[in-house]
């Protein structure tokens, strides 16, 4: 199958392209779009986190569930949307959570995160696809065996990389990652369900940039650019 994804992604993951877990998520969404079914988000965004961010950039990976599952939102990147889409709630917590953690003010009405996936921020959801208006339904396809494969790949091939992990299911995922050479930062949820249950407060980003730059890596700007 030609994936289309950038080079240095697809040398890394190139054996996980042809194993059959792979091949069967191919098979069930082409099923999928023969039957009518609209995905999130289209085609050529499905690896949009790593085309935005190369294998070899990565210094900070922030964990998401699935794609944003209502019209115009998912655009292939954990929490982020596309121009002209006003930020759901739980990147608004995440603004909220950044300004009182650095002193930044964010966009109220831009969500896009691509600044940040171009300075090293791999935004990767743990499902890359879902059916519209349906939240999880693509959850048991084979999309975890790929990105538990991607998680593992950046824990045994790099070093210094942080991994923000918020809400159980991102937390699940901290056995995957070797933490005697990765900094693991866990919280709640920034979903207003649970935000004021251990997110708000947390100083991730001052967190994760301290580490960066204790390591030797730049820090992130976490202050977006906007058109």
């Amino acid at each position: 199958m030609d994936v289309k994804m950038e080079a240095s992604w697809k040398t890394a993951l190139k054996k996980e392209f042809t194993k059959p877990y792979f091949l069967e998520i191919v098979t069930f969404l082409k099923t999928e779009k023969s039957a009518g079914k609209t995905i999130f988000p289209p085609g050529q965004l499905i690896f949009n986190a790593f085309n935005q961010t190369p294998f070899d950039k990565v210094k900070v990976v922030i964990l998401g569930q699935d794609p944003y599952h209502n019209p115009h939102q998912a655009h292939g990147m954990s929490f982020s949307v596309p121009n002209g889409i006003k930020p759901p709630p739980s990147l608004g917590n995440m603004y909220k959570e950044i300004q009182t953690d650095i002193g930044v003010d964010m966009p109220k009405e831009y969500g896009n995160l691509t600044s940040w996936a171009e300075q090293g921020v791999l935004l990767l959801n743990a499902i890359l696809t879902v059916r519209c208006n349906e939240p999880a339904s693509h959850s048991k396809i084979g999309w975890m065996n790929f990105t538990d494969a991607v998680i593992q790949k950046i824990s045994d091939e790099k070093k210094g990389v942080v991994f923000l992990l918020w809400g159980k299911f991102a937390q699940e995922k901290q056995i995957l990652i070797d933490e005697t050479k990765h900094l693991v930062l866990k919280a709640a949820h920034p979903s207003p369900f649970s935000a004021d249950k251990g997110f708000f407060g947390c100083k991730h980003f001052s967190k994760t940039n301290e580490y960066l730059t204790k390591n030797g890596n730049a820090p992130i700007n976490w202050k977006l650019l906007t058109p």
